[in-house]
């Protein structure tokens, strides 16, 4: 006897063959489905064998529902984690700070009037706001053109200044001690400052000469007349591209050289600007400027009463949390990780950082020590954690009372920084995750929902990569990921097709109807010997949990109560499996393996009928041989069973008259010659007043799902000794 939702089916092909077995091996393997269980880490360091060799691996799977860690390859062991690292920095800050906490920017206006012309001091303070670009608004003076707008409403037009730039909010390195030296001539490394333009960044357009020998025309955009360019690029033939740059160490300067050909019309690199600060001042000063204000910058401009005070509240902290997670920005998480420091202890620097996220990470229960920061946002190759340490705190996120911002501002396949990764997963905009890459070091984690409502935490590292593509490290997590993905979410289209056919039928009322109605629309399904299973629950059978695309006898039994009796379509699927395991329970071991004994006998959802001219018959059903041919123990005597059940001839004159009582709709099981078994086969009775009795089944015989005469289906089964009769039940 086999598992219970194939049990009819494999014994019925048993019986076609002759004999009383049917081994697994023989099964047709015509499921998509993963042949193994996620908890399978070998198969995941053998990925990484194949494709990263040499690497170090690290991977920690936690359930949420549990808490407890699933799955671990050296999840106790330190790795760079690269921009993951903003996972931690962006939960404290969400710990801690309130959600509609903006960063604010401030125009101070001290001196004095002489008619329209303000003379003296403005003093620009900034309190880390890192969109005043076009990251978030329409262009990157949107904030600096409104500071404008204000003075001008103030009925100034002149402007004779000294300007002085309050950055007090922010202390320590704009560029952070143990980032590599490469980094800052690099967009992803521009400086951390409180007063912020343009990511702290511009962008340099070269455009060929009218031709070969001329020198290239070089922009800046936004051009402010800050960034300096040394210009020695030459134009040559065709497409070439032979260029190079290098920034000056300290000044906004940029030297390009090399050549470029004709052709070539979108040639741009994005740079980092030195000593940002002043950078946003000379946006600011453009900003009046393009109003129409006229500005004359005056060294000994003296400092005057506090006459006018503008300030801006920037982006609110969601969109700080999307820009990090989502976008994986550098500068965002700098800033938003010396935001919190500033919150928090008075001061925006690393070490309030530090400090802040370890109070953090001991509040949630977690060791800091699992936790090594040198910045906020992984560029650091010094920073340190473990992928079990990840999970508990991404675990912990989950549930924290902010936990459904957190989980929303990271990335998934097709946005952010992993829109191009895992897009061939179907339904992959379930999952979330953060990306993570800096020189060998590769980072993925996030969560990824399963079908039976859980929700996996994973952490997943690849270090000391070497000469390994970087492509290829990012193919390697991600084929470990979509592993998972497979082997928890196998039958997701049929819960969804499940859920579809729930709403068609929502309005019938009475089980009976609803069993009529739900019964009716498998019909023509295909049909298929033990298309179900455990799924990525037990190692036994890791076929779907829920499958509709086929169907044997008691799957569709199974598939359409659950659909009749379900309160609501979310409940779908943990009906689905009440009626299939004990306590709903899933695992081979509960599985109600056996029909009249398990099944019905547990007296939750059907009740056998018993008819006048039953014949009754013992049989011991062999458990204990059953589940040690599975190695599990079952430490019961084996059960025995009274069947009772029609026999073959009664069962045919039943079949033969039209039913004359209410049209009613009732449960019909084949009774096994076998003495191992109860029933071979399973199906629903249909009795309409006046009319022989319908069997709607998944039949082997005719490959689907469909209505045939009763009288007809036993009839085929006189002579052969193998069908003693037929017994009948209810549905509860």
């Amino acid at each position: 006897m086999k598992r219970f939702s194939s049990a009819l089916l494999i014994l019925a092909a048993a019986l076609q063959a002759a004999t009383v077995t049917a081994k697994k091996d023989s099964l047709p393997d015509t499921l998509a489905f993963s042949p193994k269980p996620y908890i399978s880490t070998a198969d995941y360091q053998t990925i990484v064998d194949s494709m990263a060799p040499g690497s170090k691996f690290g991977l920690s799977i936690r359930s949420l529902r549990t808490g407890k860690q699933i799955a671990a390859v050296n999840a106790d062991s330190f790795f760079t984690p690269a921009s993951t690292m903003k996972t931690v920095t962006t939960a404290a800050a969400l710990d801690y700070l309130p959600l509609d906490f903006q960063a604010k920017t401030s125009v101070h206006m001290e001196g004095s009037f002489t008619g329209k012309t303000f003379s003296g001091v403005i003093r620009l303070r900034g309190e880390g706001d890192p969109n005043i670009s076009a990251r978030y608004y329409t262009e990157p003076f949107y904030v600096l053109g409104h500071f404008a707008d204000s003075i001008r409403s103030k009925n100034i037009d002149t402007l004779r200044i000294r300007v002085e730039l309050d950055t007090s909010y922010f202390s320590g390195p704009r560029k952070p001690d143990h980032w590599r030296a490469n980094y800052f001539d690099s967009w992803y490394g521009a400086e951390i400052t409180p007063l912020e333009f343009n990511d702290n960044c511009s962008l340099i357009r070269m455009t060929p000469g009218k031709k070969i020998g001329d020198t290239a025309s070089i922009t800046v955009d936004p051009d402010v007349g800050f960034v300096k360019v040394e210009n020695s690029l030459i134009t040559g033939n065709g497409n070439r591209r032979k260029w190079k740059y290098s920034l000056d160490k300290d000044a906004p300067v940029i030297r390009i050289s090399g050549t470029i050909g004709l052709n070539v019309t979108d040639a741009a690199i994005v740079i980092p600007v030195r000593d940002p600060n002043h950078y946003f001042e000379a946006a600011f000063i453009q900003a009046l400027k393009d109003r129409g204000l006229t500005v004359i910058q005056d060294s000994s401009a003296q400092s005057g009463l506090d006459i006018y005070t503008f300030h801006y509240a920037g982006t609110p902290l969601l969109s700080f949390l999307d820009e990090i997670n989502q976008r994986s920005q550098n500068l965002h998480a700098e800033t938003l990780f010396r935001n919190f420091a500033a919150a928090k202890f008075g001061v925006g620097n690393l070490e309030n950082g530090k400090k802040g996220v370890h109070e953090f990470i001991q509040k949630l229960g977690l060791s800091p020590d699992d936790f090594i920061l040198f910045d906020g946002c992984g560029l650091s190759p010094k920073n340190k954690l473990k992928p079990s340490s990840e999970t508990q705190l991404l675990a912990r996120m989950a549930r924290h009372p902010h936990g459904k911002y957190y989980i929303q501002s990271f990335a998934s396949p097709g946005v952010g920084s992993g829109h191009k990764r895992m897009r061939d997963l179907e339904y992959n905009w379930r999952i979330r995750f953060k990306t993570g890459f800096i020189n060998e070091a590769h980072g993925l984690v996030g969560y990824m929902p399963t079908l039976d409502g859980d929700t996996l935490v994973i952490a997943s590292y690849l270090n000391h990569t070497g000469k390994t593509p970087d492509n290829t490290c990012r193919g390697a997590l991600d084929s470990i990921w979509s592993s998972i993905y497979r082997a928890t979410n196998n039958g997701y289209a049929s819960l969804l097709s499940m859920k579809d056919i729930y709403i068609q039928g929502e309005s019938v009322s009475g089980l009976e109807n609803r069993i009529r109605f739900f019964s009716e629309k498998f019909l023509g399904k295909p049909y298929l010997l033990g298309p179900t299973g455990e799924g990525y629950l037990d190692t036994i059978e890791p076929k779907p949990m829920i499958y509709t695309d086929s169907l044997d006898c008691v799957t569709y039994l199974e598939h359409v109560i659950a659909l009749a009796k379900s309160p609501d379509e979310d409940s779908l699927f943990n009906t689905l499996q009440k009626i299939r395991y004990l306590n709903g329970d899933i695992a081979y071991k509960n599985r109600k393996h056996y029909f009249v004994l398990d099944w019905i006998g547990e007296g939750t959802f059907a009740r056998q009928i018993p008819q006048p001219n039953d014949t009754t018959v013992v049989r011991k059903i062999p458990k204990k041989k059953f589940f040690n041919s599975k190695k599990i123990a079952y430490n019961q005597p084996d059960p025995e069973i009274y069947l009772s059940y029609l026999p073959l001839h009664k069962a045919i004159e039943f079949a033969s008259s039209p039913w004359q009582g209410e049209s009613t709709i009732r449960g019909v099981g084949f009774v096994s010659r076998l003495g191992v078994i109860d029933v071979f086969h399973t199906g629903f009775l249909i009795l309409e007043k006046g009319k022989k009795p319908v069997l709607r089944d998944a039949s082997f015989k005719f490959g689907k799902v469909l209505d045939h005469e009763l009288q007809e289906y036993l009839e085929s089964w006189v002579g052969t000794g193998k069908l003693p009769g037929i017994l009948f039940f209810q549905f509860l």
